[in-house]
């Protein structure tokens, strides 16, 4: 049975109660990345207010957490091929094969 507890967050200086359909924590979570989004995106804007207050905020907060997710992945993937070639230029230098 899907957890229903309310959930009292703070977006861009406005408070919402929500009915959690996942975990609260989760869902305080993702309203502190919309929170910070906003607030950023206040600041390169140079206005106080939200271009777009409106409700179904979760969805961007969710699409911050994937791009996170990927970014990070994708970090990994540099500094696993980074090492690769270190080997690789290494055993290229010595002419003897290096060890993983």
């Amino acid at each position: 049975m899907p957890n229903t507890e309310a959930v009292r967050v703070t977006i861009f200086n406005q408070t919402y109660s929500l009915v959690a359909s996942e975990e609260p924590g989760r869902i305080e979570h993702l309203a502190e990345r919309v929170d910070d989004l906003m607030s950023s995106i206040a600041v390169r804007a140079g206005t106080s207010t939200p271009l777009a207050r409106r409700p179904g905020m979760s969805p961007l907060g969710r699409r911050a957490e994937s791009l996170e997710r990927r970014l990070a992945s994708l970090k990994e993937n540099i500094d696993h091929k980074a090492r690769k070639f270190t080997i690789l230029l290494d055993e290229a230098m010595s002419g003897e094969p290096v060890a993983d």
